[in-house]
């Protein structure tokens, strides 16, 4: 999984929701430094984290993963 592409889908889809990240974090129920570095790829999601923040955005998780794996490809 490249965490770069994986937190810069992230932050797109949540900009997309209209969620602020202190707004998204306390949805996640995470600290906004975590959502935060996670977003720019400082820390990894783990998977559960993944599979939250693509429920609260009403995506399917592999759209975070999957996507991020094609950008690299091209």
């Amino acid at each position: 999984m490249d965490r770069e592409r994986v937190g810069r889908r992230i932050k797109a889809f949540r900009k997309l929701k209209g969620y602020t990240q202190a707004a998204f974090a306390k949805k996640l129920n995470l600290p906004i430094s975590t959502l935060g570095k996670i977003e720019r790829a400082e820390r990894e999601a783990l998977p559960e984290q993944l599979e939250q923040i693509a429920s609260h955005l009403q995506i399917p998780s592999k759209e975070l993963i999957n996507n991020a794996k094609e950008e690299r490809e091209k």
